[in-house]
């Protein structure tokens, strides 16, 4: 790509904000210096100002398209004294390569302005906007151009009409190429003849020292020229840069482990048979010939065609097979003229002896196929060119290949990568309307109307409250809201917002008006004004004007979009790209296998078959296995990878029977897939850098109960590049900035949440294969809200579990009052001592103690990962009748009465219970788990803290320590921060038991 384009890296320095004064009067005269690969640029300097206004564009050139990704942006801001004395550092900012975006979808964003030193005051912020612009390369010249037209057409066309064009183009080059001396010595050089290879040593010198040249005459025999063999490589090039991906929005594959590396699963041995094409001896018939591989009971056969190669390849499980030799042999069909069904004839059989086949392990190269000679009675001289070798599922031809476990071609037995679709929050405010046309003026002096605003985008629609007017005919009539509409919108966008004005009284739309949502405006964070806008709205074709609205409309990159329930996210990224934090490591799952699965239906209605995949959910994307066929113990051995951005995340791995690969011909209609059961691990429940490899039990919910459908097989590791990265990640706010500088209402929240539950069920049904839309609500779990007697019997009991804590105290206190264990009340007497002489040791001996509890705790902690707990969720002690309830639909279908209002009344107020009693359940449980190692990073910051408290609390005088908390606690706003302080962040990433309810 960087020999098809050039690409420029364009660096808006905008303005900062609350800048460290520096020249010892109170302000700063401050500049900028931006470095970028080697280049280095200076904005102007805005003296004695600490909140100043650039608006420059600074220029860079990307030497290296492919390895932008990894370069670094930095912005140094310095004060300019003017005195011939060093100026002094105000702050930087670094940006990655990886976030920089294509122009137009730039958008002004404020990064904190960061320290060069620890010493160094510094405080502000910098706000930028970093993208990059593709140019197209320089045309080549008229004589080596290859002519796609006819010649008469271009000989009659002018040389006038692109002349402005190429002078544009090459006023644009001189400001950067060398002078016009150099471009004639070149453009001499190009007009001798030379061979090709001279001309393509040093393509980029020419190019950069040479204009592009358009001859106005060509000659006939120029024009009539055909093209170079380079020159038509050169064209394939760029047209397909124009259609690929660009290299930023994906990772290097060096990186990708799961491409290389098989290490969390076992090799699995396939036999693959390469069948390319057949050669007859006798030419003469055009009959269509297929090939057909019998290994034991295991037939197949290709397609038939007449003049085209099969060129396919076809994976045999080598555990499956029962037999050791392979035969292949080649049929013709022959169709006479007297009958219709046609005759096949075998041209010839060329049998291999299994044991003797070869073994290929990548990365060795592909095996080369080979001609065989057919060995048959009645036709000599035939042959088949094929290749056939042992390797595993690792091979690069397995993905394509048919696959004797999986059903052979099917696209719903497939294994397959989906992606979630980005998801933003479309904010539109409704403020005012003006000149509406309320109808008749009779009508409206009659009445007395009442508006409100609708907006739709695509399913979602939203209303603003209603307003009345005194006077409709009255010209200063002019509604305001002032209210916000927040939309869930997915990429690709609906095309366009309707924004309707309605009247309640006379039930009629005023007017309409559309907003194009792709060209809305972007921000990343409040501070950007999104400016408003006027619409006309448009009443139908007999009423083209009705008035117009005041909206404000804009994209909100600074949110993330919570598409699953909150206590099992694995995704807290913002929406926008700017706001993108680099991967703190590499998540590795490896899907092994299942044992000991129940049998879900009925193979031609004699006995019961499964037909088993996994689908693992983390972030954006979804991984799906393919489908083994009627086998209680499948063996998948799939090993898969995410990039990990935040530690406090879990990972969702559900078990289905498919059921969609069979069509029933007489409905036309797939069934449905079964759900097996679904497992969820916590990340920062495992140690980095070490394999977890254990059997989950997969118990799945049933009308009838609970029911164990058998165990699976997973490994999972979590590497880790950078320690500092991961025990940063627990100090900072779980979810984007905007979440907490302005936040949305809870009912909002969980709207919005089940908004992009819908939106994601609906993209991922619409792919090929689809993934059902049972799956996805499944391992969303969308259900979650709704009231249920087991769920809130399972939330009560774990805050019974918490509150036993402080039973099992009081009742260790009571034994040490009436001295059940004598040595312990006696030494609590010399304890009650030593806090009466030395009041000043009774926090640094608390700390102690637990830095010493915790570190004799250290050895018993938990060393298996976690899951579905089936006693926790209380699905063994659970009735009929509350089973029932719990998989009634909302609202009810049970009975069409009174008592039904009320009850799904009762119901939506119960969930909202229920979720309220399961949180104060996870405050609980995270102090637990901050004592038990379940996080066991967590709580080696938490034992650190400990020593380093009970060091400084004996050197620090308790007084001290009281002022200084008391005057923290009581400091000025204008030392606040908007954020979630530091210990409110790190408990929140502790984890608790509600990944584990079913």
């Amino acid at each position: 790509m960087a020999e098809t384009c050039t690409r420029k890296l364009i660096v808006e320095v905008c303005n900062a904000k609350n800048l460290m004064p520096k020249d010892g009067q109170g302000t700063a005269s401050a500049f900028a210096t931006v470095d970028f690969d080697g280049q280095r640029r200076r904005t102007k300097t805005k003296f004695r100002d600490l909140n100043p206004e650039w608006d420059e564009k600074l220029e860079f050139l990307v030497h290296d398209t492919e390895s932008m990704a990894t370069e670094i942006l930095e912005i140094s801001l310095y004060n300019d004294k003017r005195t011939g004395k060093r100026s002094t550092f105000l702050g930087k900012v670094k940006i990655a390569g990886s976030a920089f975006v294509k122009s137009g979808g730039e958008t002004l964003v404020y990064y904190p302005l960061e320290k060069r030193s620890v010493f160094s005051q510094i405080k502000g912020e910098l706000g930028l906007k970093a993208y990059y612009i593709d140019e197209d390369p320089p045309a080549p010249p008229a004589e080596q151009k290859p002519e796609a037209k006819a010649p008469e057409t271009e000989e009659n066309k002018p040389a006038q009409e692109a002349k402005p064009e190429e002078e544009k183009k090459e006023e644009e080059k001189k400001k950067e190429e060398p002078k016009t001396e150099s471009n004639k010595e070149v453009k001499k050089e190009e007009e001798k003849p030379s061979p090709p290879p001279p001309q393509e040593e040093n393509p980029k010198k020419a190019e950069e020292a040479a204009p592009p040249v358009k001859v106005e005459n060509p000659p006939l025999a120029d024009s009539e020229k055909k093209p170079s063999k380079e020159e038509k490589e050169k064209a394939e090039i760029v047209k397909r840069s124009e259609v690929t991906i660009n290299d930023i929005e994906l990772r290097s594959l060096a990186s990708d482990r799961s491409r290389s590396a098989y290490d969390l699963v076992d090799r699995m041995p396939f036999l693959y048979v390469r069948v390319v094409k057949a050669k007859a001896a006798k030419n003469e018939s055009k009959s269509p010939v297929y090939a057909k591989l019998v290994i034991g009971t295991h037939s197949i056969k290709t397609k038939s065609q007449s003049d085209k190669d099969w060129d396919k390849v076809f994976a045999f499980d080598k555990e499956g097979l029962n037999s050791t030799s392979l035969e292949v042999s080649v049929w013709t069909e022959e169709k006479k003229e007297n009958e219709e069904a046609a005759q096949e004839c075998s041209l010839g059989t060329v049998s291999f002896d299994l044991q003797e086949v070869p073994k290929r392990v990548p990365p060795d190269s592909p095996l080369a196929p080979q001609w065989y000679t057919l060995e048959s009675e009645s036709s000599a001289g035939n042959e088949v060119m094929l290749a056939v070798w042992i390797g595993t599922q690792a091979d690069e031809a397995f993905q394509e290949a048919w696959q004797s476990d999986s059903g052979g071609l099917l696209p719903e037995t497939r294994a397959k990568v989906y992606l979630s679709p980005k998801l933003w929050y479309l904010r539109l405010t409704v403020i005012q309307t003006q000149d509406l046309h309320l109808g008749s003026g009779s009508e409206a002096k009659v009445r007395n109307p009442e508006l409100y605003v609708k907006a739709q985008l695509g399913a979602q629609l939203f209303k603003t409250g209603r307003t009345s007017l005194g006077s409709a005919s009255s010209s200063s009539a002019n509604p305001t809201w002032n209210e916000d509409l927040v939309f869930v919108a997915a990429e690709p966008f609906e095309p366009f917002l309707t924004v309707t004005v309605e009247d309640v009284t006379s039930g009629q739309s005023v007017g309409h008006a559309k907003i194009h949502v792709a060209s809305m405006e972007r921000r990343t964070d409040e501070r950007t004004e999104i400016k408003s806008r006027w619409f006309n709205l448009v009443g139908g074709e007999t009423k083209p004007y009705t008035g117009r609205i005041h909206v404000r409309v804009c994209l909100e990159g600074g949110y993330h979009v919570l598409d699953e329930a909150a206590h099992v996210t694995s995704d807290v990224r913002a929406a926008a790209k700017q706001l993108a934090k680099a991967p703190i490591g590499l998540l590795e799952v490896g899907i092994r296998g299942a044992t000991d699965l129940l049998p879900v239906k009925t193979m031609d209605g004699t006995r019961g078959t499964t037909d088993a995949y996994v689908v693992a959910k983390y972030g954006p994307k979804w991984v799906r296995t393919r489908t083994i066929l009627d086998r209680f113990n499948p063996r998948w051995n799939e090993q898969y990878t995410w990039d990990v951005y935040d530690p406090c995340t879990v990972l969702t791995i559900g078990v289905f029977d498919n059921g969609r690969y069979k069509r029933d011909e007489a409905a036309g209609k797939q069934d449905k897939d079964v759900r097996v059961g679904k497992i969820r691990i916590r990340l920062s429940t495992l140690d980095t850098n070490r394999v977890y490899l254990n059997q989950y039990a997969l118990t799945v919910l049933l009308p009838s109960g609970a029911k164990k459908m058998g165990e699976i097989e997973i490994a999972v590791r979590f590497s880790c590049s950078s320690w500092l990265s991961l025990i940063q990640a627990y100090t900072s706010p779980m979810l984007p900035r905007m979440h907490y500088v302005k936040p949305l209402g809870p009912t909002q929240q969980d709207i919005l949440r089940h908004t992009a539950m819908r939106l994601v069920t609906t993209r991922l049904t619409r792919s090929e294969p689809p993934m059902g839309q049972e799956v996805v609500q499944f391992m969303l779990d969308t259900d979650t809200h709704m009231w249920s007697m087991r769920r809130s019997k399972a939330n009560w009991f774990r805050v019974v579990g918490c509150l036993t804590c402080v039973a099992t105290l009081a009742r260790w206190i009571e034994g040490i009052r009436t001295w059940v264990h004598p040595p312990t009340t006696v030494l609590m007497h010399v304890l009650l001592v030593a806090i009466v002489l030395c009041p000043h040791l009774v926090l640094p001996t608390i700390f102690m103690y637990a830095f010493l509890i915790l570190a004799f705790r250290f050895r018993y902690r938990q060393k298996v990962v976690l899951n579905m707990d089936s006693r926790l969720s209380y699905v063994d002690m659970v009735g009929p009748d509350e089973l029932d309830e719990e998989f009634d639909g909302f609202p009810t279908t049970r009975s069409h009465d009174v008592v039904r209002i009320r009850y799904d009344r009762l119901r939506a107020l119960g969930g909202r219970a229920q979720t309220l009693l399961g949180d104060f359940a996870a405050h609980g449980e995270r102090v637990e788990a901050l004592w038990n190692w379940r996080d066991p990073r967590a709580t080696g910051i938490f034992v650190v803290f400990c020593l380093v408290a009970s060091l400084v609390f004996y050197v620090v005088p308790f007084k001290v320590f009281a002022l200084g908390s008391g005057l923290y606690y009581l400091r000025h706003p204008r030392f606040r921060d908007d954020m979630p302080s530091v210990p409110i962040s790190f408990f929140r990433r502790l984890p608790s038991f509600a990944d584990q309810i079913l």
